[in-house]
């Protein structure tokens, strides 16, 4: 006859760890709350920077209605229009010559 090993409490195995992370509902209601707050936040993150947008653009618009005011009224006083440098329509011209010599630049100290 086989000896008969007695056991003990410390030899009962459990199952904790083995259940799946989505099988326990609340944890997955968790992560379903999770992500939508995310999404709203994100959302509202989206429609602050539209409107900062818009609102740059608004002031680029007032901006050049301000400049033409002006223009226009230089014009009117019979003042001309002088190159400004980057603005579209108006032409620069070169205030010095070119350099005629194409050697390097020598500094003597």
């Amino acid at each position: 006859m086989t000896k008969m090993i007695m056991r003990g409490v410390q030899d009962i195995k459990t199952r904790s760890g083995s259940a799946d992370e989505g099988a326990i509902p609340y944890k997955a209601y968790m992560k379903l709350s999770i992500l939508e707050m995310e999404k709203f936040r994100r959302g509202k993150e989206k429609q602050s920077a539209l409107e900062r947008v818009q609102k740059i653009d608004q002031r680029f618009q007032d901006i050049e209605v301000a400049r033409q005011e002006i223009m226009t009224g230089l014009e009117a006083k019979g003042i001309r229009r002088r190159s400004v440098p980057g603005l579209p329509g108006i032409e620069e011209t070169p205030k010095t010559a070119p350099r005629a010599t194409t050697g390097p630049f020598k500094i003597r100290y």
